[in-house]
């Protein structure tokens, strides 16, 4: 039986929370964010202390067309990482920080997938959103903990 008062995460409301938790971090110079019909990354902030950016890929919880859920999740994951792996470069003298912003089910999923390893040498971040706003920000540190 489904839950009538359950609604969906967002994309937007994924955004509005990392963006807000990246702010009370030391975040926010520069911000850019764009709709979801916008080219580019969902989140690009710069550092305010240091010459850094962070460029995230947000993803809400997705359309009810896959019914499975766990296949949903999945989707979500793998679509948000395509996205943002499309995305980095190495041509700058920039360091950028890279990262996708999950709903909380879908993120648990990519903790699970993305090895350590990899997470160290491209500097990547996952950020768990849940219903109520909470968001967690994910290390290589993390994940390596996590998966041992």
């Amino acid at each position: 039986m489904k839950d009538k008062k359950y609604k969906p995460i967002t994309e937007q409301f994924v955004e509005r929370q990392i963006i807000k938790y990246l702010s009370k971090n030391g975040w926010g110079t520069n911000l850019e964010y764009g709709d979801i019909r916008d080219k580019g990354v969902d989140i690009k902030v710069r550092h305010n202390k240091y010459s850094r950016y962070f460029l995230i890929e947000a993803k809400g919880e997705g359309s009810a067309n896959i019914k499975n859920i766990n296949s949903r999740r999945e989707v979500i994951f793998i679509y948000a990482l395509g996205q943002i792996l499309t995305r980095m470069t190495t041509s700058s003298a920039t360091r950028y920080y890279y990262g996708i912003g999950l709903p909380e089910m879908s993120a648990k999923k990519a903790i699970k997938r993305i090895p350590w390893q990899i997470a160290k040498k491209l500097l990547f971040y996952i950020f768990s959103v849940n219903t109520k706003g909470d968001v967690i920000k994910y290390s290589w540190q993390d994940l390596r903990d996590i998966q041992k």
